[in-house]
């Protein structure tokens, strides 16, 4: 660990508490002010699972916009993320849940973007096979939930409620599962051709009870980014059964104070 990580590390443990969670890396830089941020949906979900996050940072301020994904490619969806980061107006905080750490990986290269903030998120490195690096951790619960139908995948309601959203309530995990939206068969092909977490100032929020990707994974793509990273007793859902602590994490990526 570098020696200005570790000086840094010290002064954001005593900040831990405001976040409600545990510090396990953090970065030397203060992050600018943004006024703008754009939140990004992963698979089988939409727009509408930050609803429980948008207003805390409303209430600090920002401008939030969420994405609507398509989920029918990463060129697609990269697209959509695109559009809404033209729209923005000065420093904008880009973050990604769960598949859409990959679409902000690749579309964090805008130069609004300042900061990105990863929850529970893959964050693939350029033109890494992230398939293959995934199979070096344990195949999670949830996959054997996922069923094909004329080239597009679900997720049964036994496994969104029981690992997908496994600490949710069962009516909020069951209105969730009847909303979610199906991906196309080959949306986890895609392949990134940039890293924006290279240059851009990067958050990582880890789900320590995630049966969806495996919290060693993540907790290795927060390492490998050297992200300010927090971990959360959380589902792979934490941008809904943790939204204070998700929220008060992009504000610290938007350079606001808790």
């Amino acid at each position: 660990m570098k020696t200005r990580v570790k000086l840094s590390l010290i002064a954001f443990s005593l900040a831990a508490t405001a976040f409600g969670s545990t510090p396990v890396f953090a970065q030397s830089a203060v992050p600018p002010k943004a006024v703008n941020v754009v939140l990004v949906h992963g698979a089988w979900a939409d727009g509408s699972s930050w609803a429980n996050v948008i207003p805390r940072l409303q209430a600090a301020g920002l401008n939030v916009t969420s994405v609507q994904n398509p989920l029918t490619s990463l060129a697609d969806d990269v697209a959509a993320t695109r559009r809404v980061l033209a729209l923005q107006n000065g420093p904008t905080v880009l973050v990604g849940h769960s598949w859409a750490g990959t679409i902000v990986s690749e579309a964090g290269d805008d130069p609004k973007v300042t900061t990105l903030v990863y929850v529970a998120a893959r964050a693939p490195d350029a033109g890494e096979d992230f398939n293959a690096l995934a199979a070096r951790y344990p195949t999670m619960p949830v996959r054997a939930g996922a069923k094909d139908h004329d080239g597009y995948v679900t997720l049964t309601e036994d496994a969104y409620l029981k690992y997908f959203g496994g600490d949710l309530p069962h009516d909020q995990a069951l209105s969730l599962y009847a909303t979610q939206q199906p991906i196309a068969k080959t949306l986890f092909s895609g392949r990134t051709t940039v890293a924006a977490w290279h240059d851009k100032p990067s958050w990582y929020a880890v789900s320590k009870q995630d049966q969806t990707t495996s919290p060693d994974l993540e907790r290795f793509l927060a390492q490998r980014m050297h992200a300010t990273t927090i971990e959360l007793d959380s589902s792979h859902l934490s941008l809904v059964s943790h939204p204070k602590e998700i929220a008060d994490l992009i504000l610290a990526a938007a350079g606001r104070t808790q």
